[in-house]
């Protein structure tokens, strides 16, 4: 189940839930990505990693989804265990305390229609046409980033996704983990910065039955990364 689902309600009087398998990080390096989580978590289930940011930028904390109550109970054992410089603390928290914090990075990054259906957090703030008005100004290279991919994705459906729109097809990188599965994450270059503006078009609709956000990135955010996961 992915960020943006939520469990279905109505639950029978008598029926107890199984407790969400979640644990929220603080004092995190500022610096930290999701590759460095899944090393902190090395030999772990993540299902889903989401750095909390306020104001646009990263806060230091993140709350990390796992497969199940068994891995949760393993993950609390490296509390206070170092990343870095720092040592990061690890504990338990709500189902609802994450998905509040979904609905926040919505909100400020506008990456959700609010005719999403029953599937999207609610969404307040700033209107939609404002968030995207805001998107539009931000700078643009000819590189985006893509987040919430199908983990058994392949190059060719990414280049199929972006039919249309002119991809340099070997420079289309998904993003890794140290023991090889994916993130969940790709960056994708186009001939022109131009033409990755366009191709913002594509935000927010689906590979498969995920739908896809795209972000303006760098040549070397890309870079950076693919030389993360070949490590």
């Amino acid at each position: 189940m992915g960020a943006s689902s939520f469990p279905p309600y109505g639950y029978g009087a008598g029926f107890q839930p199984p407790t969400f398998p979640v644990v929220r990080l603080r004092g995190l390096p500022f610096n930290c990505s999701d590759m460095d989580i899944f090393k902190f978590f090395a030999g772990l289930d993540i299902v889903d990693v989401l750095l909390v940011n306020k104001n646009g930028r990263f806060s230091g904390e993140a709350f990390v989804v796992f497969s199940g109550p068994m891995q949760v109970q393993i993950a609390l054992q490296r509390d206070r265990q170092n990343m870095g410089r720092r040592y990061v603390e690890v504990f338990r928290c709500y189902k609802q305390d994450y998905y509040n914090a979904v609905a926040a990075e919505v909100n400020y990054e506008g990456v959700y229609d609010n005719e999403g259906g029953s599937g999207s957090p609610p969404v307040s703030g700033p209107s939609r046409a404002k968030r995207f008005c805001e998107k539009d100004k931000l700078e643009y290279t000819e590189v985006l980033k893509m987040r919430g991919l199908p983990y058994s994705v392949k190059k060719s459906q990414i280049v199929e996704f972006f039919s249309g729109y002119k991809v340099i097809e070997e420079r289309v990188h998904i993003v890794c983990r140290p023991d090889g599965k994916a993130t969940g994450e790709a960056y994708v270059e186009f001939e022109t910065a131009e033409e990755a503006k366009k191709a913002m078009a594509k935000d927010k609709m689906s590979i498969g039955t995920r739908y896809v956000e795209l972000f303006p990135s760098t040549l070397d955010e890309a870079q950076r990364s693919e030389s993360r996961s070949r490590h």
